[in-house]
Protein backbone atom coordinates (compact mmCIF):
# COMPACT_ATOMS: atom_id res chain seq x y z
CA UNK A 1 0.00 0.00 0.00
CA UNK A 2 2.62 1.96 0.65
CA UNK A 3 4.40 1.44 -2.32
CA UNK A 4 1.56 2.33 -4.61
CA UNK A 5 1.44 5.57 -2.84
CA UNK A 6 5.08 6.18 -3.29
CA UNK A 7 4.48 5.02 -6.66
CA UNK A 8 1.60 7.83 -6.84
CA UNK A 9 3.66 10.16 -5.38
CA UNK A 10 6.83 9.38 -7.77
CA UNK A 11 4.21 9.98 -10.86
CA UNK A 12 2.96 13.50 -9.91
CA UNK A 13 6.23 14.56 -8.86
CA UNK A 14 7.50 13.49 -12.68
CA UNK A 15 4.46 15.44 -14.07
CA UNK A 16 5.18 18.45 -12.35
CA UNK A 17 8.72 18.48 -13.28
CA UNK A 18 7.40 17.47 -17.27
CA UNK A 19 4.76 20.55 -16.85
CA UNK A 20 7.65 22.57 -15.79
CA UNK A 21 9.93 22.10 -18.65
CA UNK A 22 7.10 22.27 -20.83
CA UNK A 23 6.65 25.82 -19.67
CA UNK A 24 10.43 26.56 -19.45
CA UNK A 25 10.42 25.43 -22.95
CA UNK A 26 7.17 27.51 -24.32
CA UNK A 27 8.98 29.82 -22.56
CA UNK A 28 11.96 29.53 -24.15
CA UNK A 29 9.95 29.60 -27.76
CA UNK A 30 8.37 32.83 -27.01
CA UNK A 31 11.39 34.28 -26.00
CA UNK A 32 13.27 32.97 -29.76
CA UNK A 33 10.38 34.44 -31.12
CA UNK A 34 10.50 37.74 -29.79
CA UNK A 35 14.21 37.89 -29.93
CA UNK A 36 13.69 36.56 -33.53
CA UNK A 37 11.02 40.01 -34.17
CA UNK A 38 13.02 42.04 -32.75
CA UNK A 39 15.74 42.46 -35.10
CA UNK A 40 13.15 42.35 -38.07
CA UNK A 41 11.01 45.87 -36.49
CA UNK A 42 14.27 47.55 -35.79
CA UNK A 43 15.28 47.19 -39.74
CA UNK A 44 11.53 47.95 -40.57
CA UNK A 45 11.85 51.20 -38.64
CA UNK A 46 15.40 52.26 -39.85
CA UNK A 47 13.09 52.01 -43.24
CA UNK A 48 11.20 54.06 -42.48
CA UNK A 49 13.30 56.84 -40.77
CA UNK A 50 15.50 56.73 -44.01
CA UNK A 51 11.86 57.27 -46.22
CA UNK A 52 10.63 59.97 -44.29
CA UNK A 53 14.52 61.63 -44.34
CA UNK A 54 14.32 61.26 -47.71
CA UNK A 55 11.09 63.05 -48.49
CA UNK A 56 12.09 65.48 -46.02
CA UNK A 57 15.32 66.42 -48.32
CA UNK A 58 13.04 66.30 -51.74
CA UNK A 59 10.31 68.29 -50.45
CA UNK A 60 12.79 71.01 -48.84
CA UNK A 61 15.00 71.17 -52.27
CA UNK A 62 10.81 71.74 -53.71
CA UNK A 63 10.99 74.76 -51.55
CA UNK A 64 14.09 76.38 -52.06
CA UNK A 65 13.19 76.19 -55.76
CA UNK A 66 9.74 77.73 -55.23
CA UNK A 67 11.31 80.24 -53.48
CA UNK A 68 13.94 80.72 -56.09
CA UNK A 69 11.42 81.14 -58.73
CA UNK A 70 9.18 83.19 -56.83
CA UNK A 71 11.97 85.47 -55.71
CA UNK A 72 13.34 85.57 -59.63
CA UNK A 73 9.64 86.38 -60.98
CA UNK A 74 9.41 89.12 -58.20
CA UNK A 75 12.44 90.46 -60.11
CA UNK A 76 11.47 91.00 -63.20
CA UNK A 77 8.12 92.41 -62.69
CA UNK A 78 10.12 95.15 -61.02
CA UNK A 79 12.38 95.63 -63.89
CA UNK A 80 9.86 95.85 -65.93
CA UNK A 81 7.59 98.07 -64.37
CA UNK A 82 10.08 100.32 -63.24
CA UNK A 83 10.19 102.37 -66.38
CA UNK A 84 6.81 102.91 -66.37
CA UNK A 85 7.00 104.17 -63.16
CA UNK A 86 9.94 106.59 -63.98
CA UNK A 87 8.96 107.55 -67.07
CA UNK A 88 6.03 108.29 -65.48
CA UNK A 89 6.87 110.25 -62.74
CA UNK A 90 9.10 112.26 -65.19
CA UNK A 91 6.24 113.24 -67.23
CA UNK A 92 4.18 114.57 -64.45
CA UNK A 93 7.35 116.98 -63.41
CA UNK A 94 7.31 118.44 -66.48
CA UNK A 95 3.77 118.52 -66.81
CA UNK A 96 4.36 121.06 -63.86
CA UNK A 97 7.14 122.82 -65.10
CA UNK A 98 5.06 123.74 -68.67
CA UNK A 99 1.41 123.81 -67.40
CA UNK A 100 -0.81 126.08 -66.28
CA UNK A 101 -4.74 126.27 -66.02
CA UNK A 102 -7.33 127.37 -64.12
CA UNK A 103 -9.22 125.88 -61.81
CA UNK A 104 -12.18 124.62 -63.83
CA UNK A 105 -9.43 123.42 -66.33
CA UNK A 106 -10.14 126.52 -68.50
CA UNK A 107 -7.24 128.86 -69.31
CA UNK A 108 -4.49 126.12 -70.49
CA UNK A 109 -1.51 127.53 -71.33
CA UNK A 110 2.09 126.10 -72.11
CA UNK A 111 5.56 127.23 -71.28
CA UNK A 112 7.79 126.27 -74.53
CA UNK A 113 10.19 128.33 -73.20
CA UNK A 114 10.78 125.91 -70.24
CA UNK A 115 10.21 122.83 -72.62
CA UNK A 116 12.38 124.36 -75.16
CA UNK A 117 15.55 124.74 -72.53
CA UNK A 118 14.78 121.25 -71.47
CA UNK A 119 14.76 119.76 -75.41
CA UNK A 120 15.13 122.01 -78.50
CA UNK A 121 13.18 119.17 -80.55
CA UNK A 122 9.94 120.35 -78.62
CA UNK A 123 6.92 121.36 -81.96
CA UNK A 124 3.67 120.82 -79.73
CA UNK A 125 2.07 120.27 -76.72
CA UNK A 126 -0.99 117.44 -77.42
CA UNK A 127 -4.17 117.45 -75.19
CA UNK A 128 -7.45 115.62 -74.87
CA UNK A 129 -10.35 116.13 -72.70
CA UNK A 130 -10.77 112.59 -72.50
CA UNK A 131 -9.60 110.68 -72.23
CA UNK A 132 -7.25 113.35 -69.92
CA UNK A 133 -3.82 111.36 -69.48
CA UNK A 134 -2.82 111.82 -73.31
CA UNK A 135 -1.11 115.57 -72.21
CA UNK A 136 1.94 115.76 -73.29
CA UNK A 137 5.27 117.50 -75.01
CA UNK A 138 5.13 116.12 -78.68
CA UNK A 139 8.97 115.96 -80.43
CA UNK A 140 10.25 115.76 -84.13
CA UNK A 141 13.94 114.41 -84.57
CA UNK A 142 16.10 113.44 -87.83
CA UNK A 143 14.67 109.92 -87.80
CA UNK A 144 11.45 107.86 -86.76
CA UNK A 145 13.47 105.60 -84.40
CA UNK A 146 15.09 108.14 -81.71
CA UNK A 147 12.16 108.72 -79.35
CA UNK A 148 10.97 105.18 -79.71
CA UNK A 149 12.82 104.40 -76.51
CA UNK A 150 14.14 107.77 -75.01
CA UNK A 151 11.71 110.34 -72.64
CA UNK A 152 11.17 113.75 -73.73
CA UNK A 153 14.28 114.38 -71.66
CA UNK A 154 16.42 112.22 -73.35
CA UNK A 155 16.18 109.45 -70.48
CA UNK A 156 16.14 105.68 -71.80
CA UNK A 157 12.78 104.40 -71.25
CA UNK A 158 10.00 102.21 -73.25
CA UNK A 159 7.67 104.83 -72.94
CA UNK A 160 9.73 107.06 -74.95
CA UNK A 161 7.86 109.67 -76.11
CA UNK A 162 5.03 111.69 -78.19
CA UNK A 163 6.89 112.28 -81.54
CA UNK A 164 6.20 113.91 -85.19
CA UNK A 165 6.77 112.19 -88.76
CA UNK A 166 10.01 113.12 -89.42
CA UNK A 167 9.03 113.95 -92.75
CA UNK A 168 6.28 116.29 -91.59
CA UNK A 169 6.68 119.92 -91.47
CA UNK A 170 6.72 120.86 -87.62
CA UNK A 171 4.29 123.81 -88.31
CA UNK A 172 1.38 121.76 -88.75
CA UNK A 173 1.24 122.73 -92.57
CA UNK A 174 0.52 119.47 -94.19
CA UNK A 175 -2.13 118.16 -95.25
CA UNK A 176 -1.23 114.97 -93.46
CA UNK A 177 0.72 115.14 -89.95
CA UNK A 178 1.37 112.09 -88.31
CA UNK A 179 2.75 111.59 -84.74
CA UNK A 180 3.10 108.90 -82.89
CA UNK A 181 2.96 107.24 -79.42
CA UNK A 182 3.29 103.91 -77.77
CA UNK A 183 0.76 101.29 -76.38
CA UNK A 184 1.95 99.85 -73.10
CA UNK A 185 -0.06 97.19 -72.15
CA UNK A 186 1.02 97.52 -67.97
CA UNK A 187 0.56 101.40 -68.15
CA UNK A 188 -2.25 103.78 -69.26
CA UNK A 189 0.86 106.35 -70.24
CA UNK A 190 1.30 107.81 -73.81
CA UNK A 191 -1.38 106.53 -76.06
CA UNK A 192 -2.45 103.87 -74.58
CA UNK A 193 -5.88 105.02 -74.23
CA UNK A 194 -5.99 106.06 -77.75
CA UNK A 195 -8.09 102.67 -78.46
CA UNK A 196 -11.14 104.03 -76.02
CA UNK A 197 -12.13 105.78 -79.63
CA UNK A 198 -12.95 102.40 -80.88
CA UNK A 199 -15.99 103.33 -79.75
CA UNK A 200 -18.38 105.35 -81.39
CA UNK A 201 -20.25 106.25 -78.64
CA UNK A 202 -17.09 107.44 -76.82
CA UNK A 203 -16.13 109.23 -80.13
CA UNK A 204 -19.18 110.92 -79.66
CA UNK A 205 -18.99 112.15 -76.16
CA UNK A 206 -15.54 113.28 -76.83
CA UNK A 207 -14.83 114.17 -80.94
CA UNK A 208 -12.53 116.84 -79.87
CA UNK A 209 -8.39 117.14 -79.55
CA UNK A 210 -6.14 120.21 -79.09
CA UNK A 211 -2.62 120.75 -80.39
CA UNK A 212 -0.82 123.83 -79.03
CA UNK A 213 2.27 125.07 -80.81
CA UNK A 214 4.90 127.45 -79.93
CA UNK A 215 3.70 130.55 -81.97
CA UNK A 216 0.58 130.56 -79.89
CA UNK A 217 -1.57 128.68 -81.64
CA UNK A 218 -4.31 126.51 -80.84
CA UNK A 219 -5.57 124.00 -83.07
CA UNK A 220 -8.51 122.37 -82.50
CA UNK A 221 -9.07 118.62 -84.59
CA UNK A 222 -12.37 116.98 -84.94
CA UNK A 223 -12.07 113.18 -85.36
CA UNK A 224 -13.77 112.03 -88.06
CA UNK A 225 -11.82 108.27 -88.87
CA UNK A 226 -10.67 105.48 -86.11
CA UNK A 227 -9.63 102.06 -87.18
CA UNK A 228 -6.90 99.55 -87.24
CA UNK A 229 -5.05 99.86 -89.84
CA UNK A 230 -1.98 97.82 -91.45
CA UNK A 231 1.21 99.93 -90.36
CA UNK A 232 2.42 99.81 -94.64
CA UNK A 233 -1.50 101.11 -95.42
CA UNK A 234 -1.81 104.37 -97.43
CA UNK A 235 -3.24 105.74 -94.38
CA UNK A 236 0.30 106.82 -93.71
CA UNK A 237 0.60 108.88 -96.89
CA UNK A 238 1.92 112.08 -96.42
CA UNK A 239 2.89 114.09 -99.93
CA UNK A 240 -0.61 114.39 -102.19
CA UNK A 241 0.32 115.62 -105.83
CA UNK A 242 -3.13 117.27 -106.08
CA UNK A 243 -6.59 117.56 -104.40
CA UNK A 244 -8.07 114.54 -106.55
CA UNK A 245 -5.40 112.37 -104.95
CA UNK A 246 -5.81 113.64 -101.58
CA UNK A 247 -10.10 113.29 -102.05
CA UNK A 248 -9.44 109.79 -102.83
CA UNK A 249 -6.96 109.26 -99.45
CA UNK A 250 -9.83 111.03 -97.27
CA UNK A 251 -11.94 108.21 -98.64
CA UNK A 252 -9.95 105.64 -97.57
CA UNK A 253 -9.44 106.98 -94.26
CA UNK A 254 -13.36 106.88 -94.00
CA UNK A 255 -13.48 103.73 -95.05
CA UNK A 256 -11.49 101.96 -92.79
CA UNK A 257 -13.00 103.77 -89.77
CA UNK A 258 -14.98 101.97 -87.32
CA UNK A 259 -17.59 104.05 -88.14
CA UNK A 260 -18.94 107.55 -89.63
CA UNK A 261 -18.66 110.93 -88.44
CA UNK A 262 -20.25 113.60 -90.02
CA UNK A 263 -17.89 116.31 -89.80
CA UNK A 264 -16.62 117.98 -93.44
CA UNK A 265 -13.21 117.01 -94.75
CA UNK A 266 -12.14 118.13 -98.29
CA UNK A 267 -9.66 119.05 -100.39
CA UNK A 268 -8.67 121.99 -98.29
CA UNK A 269 -8.49 120.29 -94.70
CA UNK A 270 -5.89 119.73 -92.65
CA UNK A 271 -5.11 116.09 -91.15
CA UNK A 272 -3.69 115.09 -87.99
CA UNK A 273 -3.06 111.37 -87.81
CA UNK A 274 -2.49 109.93 -84.26
CA UNK A 275 -1.13 106.56 -84.47
CA UNK A 276 -0.03 103.43 -81.94
CA UNK A 277 0.14 99.82 -81.37
CA UNK A 278 -2.59 97.50 -80.98
CA UNK A 279 -0.36 94.87 -78.74
CA UNK A 280 -2.11 91.89 -80.61
CA UNK A 281 0.23 92.07 -84.10
CA UNK A 282 3.43 93.24 -84.88
CA UNK A 283 1.87 94.73 -88.09
CA UNK A 284 -0.74 96.38 -87.17
CA UNK A 285 -1.85 99.97 -86.23
CA UNK A 286 -4.80 101.57 -84.72
CA UNK A 287 -4.87 105.13 -86.12
CA UNK A 288 -7.07 107.91 -85.25
CA UNK A 289 -7.58 110.83 -87.48
CA UNK A 290 -8.90 114.43 -86.70
CA UNK A 291 -9.42 117.18 -89.24
CA UNK A 292 -8.87 121.11 -88.19
CA UNK A 293 -12.04 122.67 -87.23
CA UNK A 294 -10.78 125.85 -85.35
CA UNK A 295 -7.56 127.81 -85.27
CA UNK A 296 -7.64 130.19 -81.79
Amino acid sequence: MKRSEDKKNGNAAEGCRAHTRRKRGSGRSRAARSGNARPGGAQSRRKKRRKRAAFDVISGAILIAAVCVFVFSLYQLVIQLVPYYTGGKEYDEIQDLALTADEDGSGFRVDFDALLELNPDTVAWIRFDEPSIISYPVVKSADNEEYLTKTFTANDNKLGAIFMDMRNSSDFSDRNTIIYGHHLNVSPEMFSRLHLYEDEEFCAEHPKFYIYTPDGRILTYTVFSAGIVNETSDNYTIDFTSDEEFEQYIEICRDSSNYQVDVEVNAQSRIVSLSTCTGDRRDERFLLQGVLTATD
